[in-house]
């Protein structure tokens, strides 16, 4: 059995495949399609950028990937024309923008995960995954902003900051809140590591970069029409929804349990 490619091995795989430049989300998801690599851990998306970023750095105009955009990069050719294109670009990357995989306030966020996908309880599983294969991570500790929705219309705003996310959710499955809301976000602060675990708390953030975080929560979160780019990148680091186990478990044991009533 052929050994598994190395990350590194699998972005030349994919943009030596493509004469267009890829955005590291576009490279993620197209060596999760071809089968490169199994072991995928919680942030393959911030795995790719970071193998990128860290050769562009490390490397300069020796590294195999041209930034040609904002989390965009096409494979260098051995050309006189390339090596000019590369050495116009690759100056211009700073640190900061290099580091896109975990955005500089909301680290990860949720869009309108269904309420009826969660096994309620004081501590419930919120398990969210950063594309489809990947290992999934536990959101119930996570801390930050989240939205209540009656189908696609807003009812509540909450924080969270005392209590984590799962607590406060879980409390307005029967507080006044309880018969109203069937979906919710959430925009957290707390880091995912690769293996999925969640990190502390920031004990401060730089005041420039709260303005586009707002911004970008509200547009994520509002969709208003006029705006016509999704909040400054969040894309980056939003998880989709995966159903709790439990509640596919039950869904068979009452499936069972109807079968052999019948008899």
């Amino acid at each position: 059995m052929a050994s598994e490619l190395t990350w590194r091995q699998a972005i030349e795989r994919v943009l030596g495949a493509t004469i267009s430049p890829l955005h590291y989300n576009e490279i993620t998801e197209q060596i999760i399609a071809d089968g490169l690599r199994k072991s995928l851990g919680a942030t393959p998306a911030a795995t790719v950028n970071a193998q990128i970023s860290a050769s562009i750095k490390k490397d300069g105009l020796q590294s195999p990937y041209v930034r040609v955009a904002k989390g965009t990069y096409v494979l260098a050719k051995p050309s006189a024309l390339s090596l000019a294109v590369t050495s116009k670009l690759t100056p211009t990357v700073s640190v900061s923008e290099e580091s896109e995989a975990q955005y500089d306030i909301v680290t990860s966020f949720g869009m309108f995960w269904r309420r009826n996908a969660i096994e309620w309880t004081a501590t419930p599983k919120l398990l969210g995954m950063q594309q489809i294969g990947a290992t999934p991570v536990d959101f119930n500790k996570q801390l930050g902003i989240y939205l209540l929705y009656d189908g696609r219309e807003v009812i509540y705003i909450g924080r969270t900051t005392d209590r984590p996310l799962g607590r406060r959710l879980y409390e307005h499955t029967s507080d006044r809140m309880a018969a109203r809301w069937d979906r919710f976000s959430w925009f957290g602060l707390l880091p995912v590591s690769e293996a999925g675990a969640l990190g502390g708390l920031p004990a401060t953030y730089e005041a420039a970069k709260m303005i586009p975080a707002l911004e970008a929560i509200l547009i994520e979160a509002l969709e208003p029409r006029q705006n016509r780019k999704r909040g400054d990148d969040l894309s980056a680091v939003e998880y989709i929804q995966r159903e709790d186990p439990e509640i596919q478990k039950k869904k068979v044991k009452e499936s069972l349990e109807l079968a052999l009533n019948k008899l």
